[in-house]
């Protein structure tokens, strides 16, 4: 048996169960190999001394530390929860752990975690859209590290992606709000330097209102941080203009739920006397009153598959240009035609 203090060893496993140190393996890596009977003998050796396996030296023998980085924006909101839950979800089940950190949308932060992420030995990375210094992209690609970018989909950009198009998600919506017959548009959005999700959001209001022969010098868009109370103070900005808006498309749901207190706090009703639509469908977005109308997003199957595709990525060392996904328009109650419409 091992020393006194020292961390039980395979052998000592084996010793108690009865079996080699090779039985001892296969029962802990290929399970199905071993006949049930030895497997629960392993087993209750195995719980009995508290033994884990050498992590090192899995490390040193598959030459992977099967532990993949994914580096979002934020915590502070529920935007990226879903989404990464699943993420987490089918990785565990291939076996792999995942890290992550936040860069609070600041790009020296981001680089410096995928640094940090990459010393340590990640098998690959998922990163959030795909703005970001080129040189980093070239770093990743010497460390020879895969890496996918999720939240956004562009099939000629430097890294594979799995996520969808923005800009075309947000012309839609704006297409249904001008369609209730809004041509006074606002826009609340997050802050665009950096950020190729809340740049395209923008993109897509102005495609909107080009198609609809309204005039975007007319549109006036506030970008500000993701937070609620952000929302709320770009809401009176806004509302605040001598011409204010009908119906003020915001970013994310965050700030839109921020801009439907401030207009609840200050006795305008919602949609009658401004419509608000949101972006990204989570929770908040429906225990809100009115429910908003907003893009629904497939966070969970955003996540599942770029876990799926970055395995591939990693044992296979095969890289595509992953996959688009579909968004569709959540029809709440935040979204009504102008007065006198």
């Amino acid at each position: 048996m091992s020393k006194l203090g020292a961390a039980p060893t395979l052998d000592d496993v084996a010793k108690m169960a009865g079996v080699s140190t090779a039985t001892v393996s296969r029962c802990l890596n290929s399970p199905d190999r071993v006949v049930k009977a030895t497997r629960e003998r392993v087993q209750s050796a195995v719980d009995a001394l508290g033994y884990t396996p050498n992590f090192a030296a899995q490390v040193m023998a598959a030459k992977r530390t099967f532990t993949i980085g994914a580096i979002i924006p934020t915590m502070e909101n529920a935007i990226f929860a879903r989404g990464l839950q699943a993420f987490q979800e089918e990785l565990h089940q291939h076996g792999y752990t995942l890290l992550v950190s936040s860069s609070a949308y600041k790009p020296d932060i981001e680089e410096e975690q995928i640094r940090t992420l990459a010393a340590r030995g990640a098998d690959g990375l998922l990163l959030i859209g795909h703005d970001r210094d080129p040189k980093i992209y070239e770093f990743l690609n010497r460390r020879n590290i895969p890496t996918l970018v999720a939240w956004s989909f562009t099939p000629d950009a430097p890294v594979p992606s799995i996520g969808f198009d923005n800009r075309a998600a947000m012309c839609a919506l704006a297409n249904r709000v001008i369609a209730m017959g809004h041509t006074r548009l606002g826009m609340i959005s997050g802050v665009s330097a950096g950020n190729d999700r809340a740049r395209l959001r923008i993109e897509g209001v102005k495609d909107a209102a080009r198609q609809n022969g309204l005039d975007v010098s007319d549109l006036t868009i506030i970008e500000t941080p993701y937070e609620i109370e952000c929302g709320a103070q770009a809401f009176s900005q806004l509302m605040g203009q001598a011409s204010h808006p009908t119906a003020i498309l915001c970013g994310n749901d965050v700030l839109a739920v921020g801009a439907l207190r401030r207009a609840q706090e200050i006795g305008l009703r919602v949609p009658k006397d401004v419509s608000i639509t949101g972006f990204d469908d989570i929770e908040l977005a429906r225990i809100v009153s009115p429910a908003l109308t907003t893009v629904h997003v497939p966070h969970r199957e955003m996540g599942r598959k770029a876990a799926l595709q970055l395995i591939e990525m990693v044992e296979k060392q095969v890289t595509d240009q992953g996959e688009q996904l579909d968004t569709s328009i959540i029809e709440g109650q935040s979204l009504g035609p102008p007065v006198g419409i």
